[in-house]
């Protein structure tokens, strides 16, 4: 019985150690519950809320109105995206223009989404316009992320150096200003976000997975420890 029970030290505390681990784990999670809860708060919040004006150094997933002139000759693809249209489905991409501000660099705008094969124009304003959207960082490439071309002005990744720099701009915002607007009629490309983006909350599921990992590794060191005992 005593060399069993000696048997067991070992055993125990990589454990004891494993379970502390997945109990952190656990805590973590539930840390990042509250967190993203509070983001998406913000994100409802600034929904309902009236465009601000847009701050010298903006923060994303905030309401924001700016003014200038957009540079239709220098416009731009990104992504490759396949949406329903007309009830059936059709591939496209984001229109990617420049505003051209009086005061301030030139911010990228994705105007929104326009198929390749399309019965009407793109929408093509004139002098000043006011864009309403939401600030969007600068994204990095991927392990997986096409190659851009900058010779046909199709990227992939949404980063205003490397877009700007394609474009021959030399004084560009660090981030992309992606527009919104309500929900309009079908066939008026390009076709804008409607809402501010929700970021996935999957913390209370990861959360019950590491404490349930947890019972159980401590229900098998039971089991193992009085199959041990018995020996």
């Amino acid at each position: 019985m005593i060399r069993g029970r000696h048997g067991l030290l070992v055993p125990g505390i990589s454990t004891l150690i494993m379970l502390l681990v997945l109990i952190g784990l656990g805590t973590w999670q539930l840390r990042r519950l509250a967190w993203k809860q509070e983001v998406l708060s913000q994100i409802a919040h600034a929904e309902q809320s009236e465009p601000i004006p847009l701050p010298a150094d903006p923060v994303p997933f905030v309401k924001v109105v700016v003014s200038g002139h957009l540079r239709s000759d220098l416009a731009a693809k990104y992504g490759a995206e396949v949406r329903e249209v007309g009830g059936g489905t059709d591939m496209g991409t984001h229109l990617i223009v420049p505003l051209e501000r009086d005061t301030g660099p030139d911010i990228l705008v994705d105007r929104g989404w326009v198929p390749q094969d399309r019965a009407t124009p793109i929408e093509q304003p004139v002098g000043t316009v006011s864009v309403v959207g939401f600030v969007r960082p600068a994204d990095q490439p991927g392990w997986f992320t096409p190659a851009d071309d900058p010779v046909d002005r199709q990227f992939y990744t949404l980063n205003p150096a490397a877009i700007g720099a394609a474009l021959g701009l030399t004084r560009l915002a660090p981030f992309t200003l992606i527009a919104m607007a309500p929900e309009g009629p079908m066939g008026l490309w390009p076709a804008p976000a409607h809402r501010l983006p929700r970021l996935p909350n999957n913390h209370l599921a990861y959360a019950v997975t590491w404490y349930g990992l947890a019972l159980a590794l401590v229900a098998v060191f039971i089991v193992w420890a009085r199959q041990n005992l018995k020996k």
